[in-house]
């Protein structure tokens, strides 16, 4: 009985002592997890960044911008006179040399109108003959008691008076010749013909042009002349330091890719325009084989120079806000320190910084809203293909060749000496 009690006894401390050793490994590993909790909230805490430095910035500036292709001299012709379409002679694409016809119109209105002034230029010259030989027989009997000095004068005033009637009529029907002439429509400079409106039997109204069924009017041709092209860009504020009588530009258009077009600097208007903050302007190409038509789309590539001792960075680093604009630059310390700056030019995704930074300041790309100076800040890699490259650097030559030669069958192997006799 006694060793019973003796082994039940035994048994029980052990299962005490088992109890005491579980119950303190669970205290243990609950107070390990509690500071591994505690370390990586306060871990968690810090805000994590990912830094990145000032780059230098480009010799030279690259800087596309639409452009829009006019002709040299571009002239929408109308009808001066009244009537009908008779003919027409040239159609759209048609080269053309300066009075070349285009069209005639049928005036009958305007034939009789001038068949009327030459008529009264007859009259008018016959009475004016009647009026100097009238004028010649009373000038004749002055001083004597046949006639009076008074009626003597009358009618060499009214010889005047006639004269100057057969000058009112000549010039009358000089208008009506010129208006003859204006029923050729004609070509007024070496060009192509870029538009017909007018067709056969249309009634055309004098100054105005085609009168369509709703009494709209139009132009009866287009003439172009594309010898040379006018070419016409907005160019940002920003960049209008690069406009200068030495500006040249690259054009190409989308319907001849692969190709591109030297232009060179004409004029300027020196004026920006209030809404865009553009300034307008113009450069010329030279066409000699006409493939560059009017109106057509086109992109500029200029090259601006550039400032290599000036900073660029991301746009995504600056900060903006009542203070100003800020960058994050992050201390030894990892601590972070709000830094006012000042930018200059913005080139697309980059922007000029002119002062607040140096080249070795390590910035917060991207910084969140709620950062404020002061804070501390935990700093991680950057991310491939957004503020580091996407691609690993390649090999050196001599280990890619090594590579190369590893993978060769051993047979293929070049052997010692024959690399040694190379």
């Amino acid at each position: 009985m006694s060793a019973q009690t003796s082994r039940g006894r035994l048994v029980l401390i052990l299962v005490i002592i088992l109890a005491i050793v579980l119950a303190g490994w669970g205290i243990f590993q609950r107070n390990m997890h509690y500071d591994n909790l505690a370390r990586e909230t306060t871990e968690n805490a810090i805000p994590q960044v990912q830094v990145i430095t000032a780059q230098p910035g480009p010799d030279h500036l690259n800087l596309d911008l639409p452009a829009n292709i006019s002709a040299w001299y571009l002239a929408p012709i109308y009808a001066q006179v009244s009537g009908y379409v008779k003919m027409w002679y040239k159609d759209i694409g048609a080269h053309v040399k300066t009075g070349d016809v285009l069209a005639e119109i049928e005036t009958p209105g305007l034939d009789a109108q001038y068949a009327a002034a030459k008529a009264n230029l007859d009259v008018a010259v016959a009475r004016y003959k009647l009026a100097q030989i009238t004028s010649k027989r009373w000038k004749a009997l002055e001083g004597t008691q046949a006639v009076s000095q008074q009626e003597v004068d009358v009618q060499a005033a009214n010889a005047e008076a006639e004269k100057a009637q057969v000058e009112a009529a000549r010039h009358e029907m000089e208008r009506y010749q010129a208006l003859e002439g204006f029923k050729k429509i004609v070509a007024p400079f070496d060009g192509v013909v870029t538009a017909r409106m007018a067709d056969v039997g249309d009634y055309v109204n004098a100054g105005r042009g085609d009168v369509g069924a709703r009494g709209n009017a139009t132009e009866l041709f287009s003439v172009a002349d594309i010898h040379a092209m006018r070419i016409f860009v907005s160019v940002p504020q920003d960049y209008a330091y690069i406009i200068s009588p030495a500006l040249t530009a690259t054009l190409s258009v989308p319907q001849f890719p692969g190709r591109t077009f030297k232009a060179r600097y004409v004029a300027t208007a020196a004026a920006f325009n209030p809404n865009t903050r553009t300034v307008n302007t113009e450069l010329m190409v030279d066409n000699p084989l006409g493939e560059l038509w009017p109106d057509s789309f086109a992109t500029a590539h200029f090259e601006a120079p550039g400032d290599a001792n000036i900073l660029i960075l991301p746009q995504g680093a600056l900060i903006f806000r009542a203070e100003g604009m800020q960058v994050a630059v992050v201390d030894p310390t990892d601590h972070v320190h709000l830094v006012p700056i000042k930018v200059g030019t913005v080139l697309g995704t980059t922007v000029q910084v002119l002062s607040g930074i140096n080249r070795s300041d390590r910035i917060i790309n991207n910084p969140s809203a709620g950062l404020l100076d002061g804070d501390k800040v935990r700093i991680v890699p950057g991310t491939r293909g957004y503020n580091m490259p996407s691609t690993p650097p390649k090999k050196p030559a001599t280990q890619s060749q090594n590579d190369d030669v590893r993978a060769m069958p051993e047979d293929n192997r070049p052997s010692a000496e024959a690399g040694g006799r190379e």
